[in-house]
């Protein structure tokens, strides 16, 4: 098929002698001087600079560490795109994504990569569409190589301070406290920045967001991580179970390494995989190197959050844990939450995505006062393609709302009620780690389901829709015939209802392109702002996992620290599912599936096969309802 292109209106207004391939009807922009500045209109920056003539540097900057133990210190190395402008007397603050994949995996749903096409030592190739929009507003962007990665030396860390720093050293040469370089060993200074730097970027690129923040270098004033990890412990582990063991740890690291260096890195991924502690998958010093919640009291920046309630890779508590840490210590923030999966929300959300981003950039980088901060502070996408906005979140209407687990006839599926159960009842099921997350949630009537190795509860079907906004706990009283077994907690919904999918993380990509702002031709190789248009693959099944948690028996009472169960004994235990903002249609029924060490969750499920007893005098799922317990009454629960 071919590839058709639609210019959108963020693309229309750019200089059309300043961009390849432009229709000829587009508008010139009209100059900005020294003396202006940026020219703005309706509250947000107009494309009055030119991309083309764009200035363009690669600079090297020495931090201060020796990842490689070669005897010198690393670099750090930041390809910069800055207008013309700026060279003149023009102030422009930096849209920064530090990222390890410039040159391996490379960013974005099209992969692209960086390239220096012409070997004359500056980037060619500029991944993703920040460059063309944003310097013609009046913006430098820097795509900056983690150290380890692409231009950079010495070896990646996995979330250790070396990462960490990457950021920050360049911060630090941007606002003139850190010298510079360039290729020839020149000194380069940033005597064109105005002081102000922004953190965008998915997944790794975002991590290096939130551990930039968690710094407190002085100048970064606005991150916005996109899926990104807030604990490389809760990346890797799960409340005591290893979800991603020491090949994880080695692999990732090898994998963001260039191929011809990834031999010379082995002996700092050998340390790496000493220090992650397989065995117990307990939290360690390793970890806590590499956890920034506890550091959100340094955050200067504002933080805009995006994630997906549906990303299996960097799951919703990363979000919510930062979240949560950034509200306690009021830190300027804002928050999308789609129902899509590992997705940027230039692929799920994209004009509306380039709209609000522009007038965020604007408002922390330009100073201009767009109202931006006096709108709602969250949107959450309530089915594929619908959206609402709050006030905050969790909604300030959910109350943690006592839900009890009632037991059912021998081998039929429980209750829930608001209401206890009388009495001291007890019912048993097998810990089996070759459970599937799919047999698991199967309707008790399925003949597929596997009932002996788990128990379910549901409710009656639901008089009205009750809506659960925040981080359900499943709380029972358990004991166990053995010294080791995991817990597990799912959520379901039953009843049919168009859903996010869940296949390529819930959108396909089109062969149509839309274009966003400037292009050019550097040494004959063009640089384009298009890019394909996505959409939302939607399924309708007849049940879906709304949210599930997993606990380590023998982490019960600390994640730094194993405790083998005593046997026989009644146990506390806590389950702490990972965080949604979902509504269950009236007529559906909640479900609530309780199971060992299931394979679903990626874990290294264990295998002793221990029986689980569930004692019905405690054991209940508390959830963040909207409305408390009068909405839940109202729904029939």
């Amino acid at each position: 098929m071919r590839t058709t292109r639609t210019w959108w209106r963020a693309a229309v207004v750019v200089v059309a002698t300043t961009a390849v391939g432009l229709p000829a009807t587009t508008a010139a922009a009209r100059p900005a001087t020294e003396s202006t500045g940026p020219v703005v209109e309706g509250g947000v920056t107009q494309p009055v600079f030119g991309y083309a003539d764009a200035i363009r540097e690669r600079v090297f900057v020495t931090a201060d560490v020796d990842t490689d133990a070669d005897g010198a210190r690393d670099v750090v190395a930041l390809d910069v795109i800055r207008p013309r402008a700026s060279d003149d007397g023009l102030r422009v603050p930096v849209v920064m994504d530090a990222s390890p994949y410039y040159s391996t995996v490379c960013r974005g749903n099209e992969g692209e990569c960086k390239a220096d096409l012409d070997g004359d030592g500056l980037n060619d190739r500029w991944p993703l569409f920040y460059d063309n929009y944003f310097v013609p507003r009046g913006y430098a962007v820097v795509l900056l190589d983690m150290i380890g990665t692409n231009n950079s030396t010495g070896c990646p860390v996995t979330g250790g301070r070396a990462d960490n720093i990457s950021a920050p050293t360049a911060i630090d040469w941007l606002n003139g406290r850190r010298p510079g370089r360039d290729a020839a060993g020149r000194a380069v200074v940033a005597d064109w920045h105005n002081g102000r730097t922004g953190m965008i970027g998915k997944s790794y690129d975002g991590t290096l967001a939130n551990a930039a923040a968690a710094d407190g270098v002085a100048g970064l004033s606005t991150i916005v991580p996109i899926s990104a990890i807030s604990s490389w412990y809760d990346y890797s582990r799960s409340n005591g179970l290893v979800t991603r063991a020491n090949n994880y740890s080695g692999s990732l690291a090898n994998t963001v390494t260039d191929p011809d260096r990834r031999a010379y890195c082995a002996p700092v991924r050998d340390r790496l995989g000493a220090g992650v502690d397989d065995v117990t998958g307990d939290y360690n010093d390793f970890w806590a190197e590499r956890d920034y919640v506890p550091h959100a009291g340094q955050v200067r920046a504002s933080v805009f959050v995006v994630h997906g309630l549906n990303d299996n890779n960097v799951r919703p508590d990363h979000f919510s844990n930062w979240w949560n840490a950034l509200a306690e210590r009021n830190v300027p923030r804002k928050l999308w939450l789609t129902g899509t999966g590992h997705v940027d929300p230039f692929d799920f959300r994209r004009q509306r995505w380039v709209d609000t981003l522009h007038r965020w950039f604007d408002h922390w980088l330009h100073g201009i006062d767009n109202g931006i901060m006096a709108e709602p502070m969250v949107d959450v996408e309530r089915a594929p393609d619908v959206w609402e906005s709050h006030p905050t979140w969790p909604l300030p209407a959910a109350h943690a709302t006592q839900v009890f687990l009632r037991p059912g006839p021998d081998g039929t599926a429980g209750g829930l009620s608001v209401r206890p159960h009388p009495g001291n009842a007890s019912v048993s099921f097998r810990d089996t780690p070759t459970m599937s997350q799919v047999n698991a949630v199967r309707h008790p009537s399925d003949p597929l389901a596997d009932t002996e190795n788990r128990l379910v509860f549901l409710s009656p079907p639901l008089r009205a829709p009750l809506h659960v906004s925040g981080s359900p706990v499943v709380r029972i009283n358990a004991s166990v015939d053995g010294e080791d077994t995991s817990f597990a907690g799912l959520l379901v919904d039953y009843g049919t209802r168009p859903r996010f999918s869940t296949v390529g993380d819930g959108i396909r990509t089109l062969a149509t392109e839309d274009c966003w702002g400037g292009e050019a031709t550097w040494g004959g190789h063009a640089e384009e702002a298009c890019y394909r248009r996505t959409e939302k693959t939607v399924a309708a099944n007849g049940q879906e996992l709304v949210t599930k948690g997993i606990l380590d028996g023998l982490n019960l009472a600390s994640l730094g620290a194993s405790t083998p169960l005593v046997p026989g004994a009644r146990n506390a235990v806590d389950v702490r599912l990972l965080p949604e903002d979902y509504v269950f249609d009236a007529g559906h029924q909640i479900g609530v599936v309780l199971l060992g060490s299931y394979s679903g969750y990626s874990s290294r499920a264990k295998q002793n096969r221990a029986e689980i007893t569930v004692h019905f005098d405690r054991s209940r799922i508390e959830l963040p309802v909207v409305g408390g317990r009068p909405a839940a009454v109202r729904a029939g629960l």
